[in-house]
């Protein structure tokens, strides 16, 4: 990876880093794969049943559906909260259920996971809360420097970095949630109906961030139950209903 100027310090740095790592790891493989997958809970309810799917590197897709219909289930069984009672779940070639310990953790570095209600540490700043998952993933403070800048930059919030969550509006607090999320130049970015909280306005907003690191190489897969969103980026979309999954 580069090492970028000052006077490059941009959002297309990031930009550039996350193209770069798409590139470096080209694969016919798809990046997403579930096969024949069931999940029932240990209360006899039923999630998901049956599902397959395959996300190719490079795609974006909408999972839509009510509230309910096993969607959160379906993103939380691709970053191994939740794991398949029956079939397999392979993300960028790796079986998700056979997965613990320091091998999860590592494949999880390689996932942004943006979530609806925003996760912020509220005594952290936007920078502090950005910066935070680097640190964790053992990051020296000059690479931690020379990212948060330009990801600041690609999602509008340069100027709010010394502040605290509760003085950003939500649509703000959700951009630094994606920020978080995309700063360590993941391959796979799943959100998990990131614009619920949002008017329609700050929706687009964060929508057209996404399509942004879609453009660059990232796969992205987004749940919502927005259809007028849904309609305006045109992106491939798939029903969840019942715990089934529905071409659209």
């Amino acid at each position: 990876m580069p090492v970028f100027t000052p006077k490059e310090t941009t959002e297309k740095s990031v930009l550039l880093q996350l193209r770069e790592t798409q590139e470096g790891s080209k694969s016919t493989v798809p990046m997403v794969q579930l096969r024949s997958v069931t999940k029932t809970y240990n209360n006899g309810s039923q999630a998901l049943f049956d599902l397959n799917l395959e996300v190719k590197q490079g795609d974006f897709l909408f999972l839509r559906g009510p509230s309910g219909s096993g969607k959160s289930t379906l993103l939380k069984l691709l970053y191994g909260e939740e794991l398949p009672t029956q079939g397999e779940v392979i993300v960028d070639e790796c079986n998700v259920a056979r997965m613990k310990g320091d091998r999860l953790s590592l494949l999880r570095r390689r996932i942004g996971i943006v979530f609806q209600d925003y996760k912020l540490i509220p005594q952290r700043t936007v920078a502090e809360n950005v910066t935070f998952v680097l640190q964790a993933q053992g990051y020296t403070r000059k690479e931690v420097q020379r990212r948060l800048e330009p990801t600041l930059k690609l999602v509008g919030l340069l100027s709010k970095a010394d502040c605290f969550p509760d003085q950003l509006s939500g649509g703000e607090q959700q951009r630094v949630s994606i920020a978080r999320a995309i700063v360590a130049t993941p391959p796979l970015i799943l959100a998990d109906e990131p614009t619920g909280n949002l008017d329609f306005e700050n929706s687009w907003q964060v929508m057209q961030i996404f399509q942004k690191l879609n453009s660059f190489g990232a796969t992205v897969i987004v749940t919502t139950h927005d259809e007028q969103l849904v309609r305006r980026c045109n992106h491939p979309v798939v029903q969840v209903c019942n715990g089934r999954l529905y071409r659209k």
